[in-house]
């Protein structure tokens, strides 16, 4: 399985001595359908292209905006593209990643794409951080959904206290420090879910039943490894959400 880290150009040099390839987090699509680029750090190479949407109007110019995207893939000998887009009002998104999917197949190279925005031409964004159901029933679905091959796992860091009962399944985020201090403060033994594939524990404050779900560098790994046994060729990280875990997730 190809396991791929995000990072903005500030945090590639904190990557250094990890073999794993890079998305490079660095391009977006500006107002006018233009492609913006940041700084990259010099001679790099390799990896994939991470693009987010910044332009707060409809695309006039999709083939240019295609081929100058293109341009960047066969400059700094990128794989594919990242589109990390978020969910808007405008309906050319669509089209435009169905043009720009077909173009770098016919490169050679790939699109991935959150489900939001699953056109054929494209690989597609499976999120691993549950707090309902169960991760193999999840993987199955979107495996009949998609095909296996065309899915990648998007492997969010999951830490989140939720209030029982917590009939929305949306908890509070915990920062890496806050989950540590409510570890502590409880004194409560630790589980592992073997549907959710995370960790849990529970405790009482002011009269409410709390559950905390969280991830560790081992149950990462069983993400990873669940996919791969189910024929899912990449996984996602984001360098923010790992940053503490890379010497135990990624030389393991």
């Amino acid at each position: 399985m190809s396991v791929f880290l995000a990072v903005t150009p500030a945090e590639a040099a904190s990557c250094r001595g990890y073999r794993v390839p890079l998305v490079h987090i660095a391009y977006a699509v500006g107002d006018g359908g233009r492609l913006l680029r940041s700084e990259l750090p010099r001679g790099a190479q390799g990896g994939l292209l991470g693009l987010s949407d910044r332009c707060n109007g409809p695309l006039p110019e999709l083939p240019m905006l295609c081929r100058a995207i293109l341009g960047e893939c066969h400059a700094r000998r990128f794989g594919g593209v990242l589109a990390d887009f978020e969910g808007g009002a405008w309906e050319d998104r669509l089209p435009f990643l169905s043009r720009l999917g077909a173009m770098l197949t016919q490169s050679g190279r790939r699109l991935y794409v959150p489900e939001a925005f699953a056109v054929p031409e494209a690989s597609v964004l499976v999120c691993t951080a549950l707090s309902g159901g169960t991760l193999r029933e999840r993987l199955s679905d979107a495996a009949a959904r998609y095909g296996t091959q065309r899915i990648a796992l998007d492997c969010q860091r999951l830490a989140m206290d939720f209030v029982l009962p917590c009939r929305s399944g949306e908890g509070m985020p915990l920062t890496p420090e806050e989950l540590s201090a409510r570890r502590e403060k409880c004194g409560a033994a630790v589980f592992f879910s073997e549907e959710l594939c995370a960790n849990y524990f529970s405790y009482t404050a002011q009269g409410r039943a709390h559950f905390v779900l969280f991830d560790t560098a081992e149950t990462l790994r069983r993400k990873l490894r669940l996919g791969r046994e189910r024929g899912m060729e990449t996984a996602f990280f984001m360098y923010p959400e790992v940053s503490d875990l890379l010497p135990e997730l990624l030389n393991a």
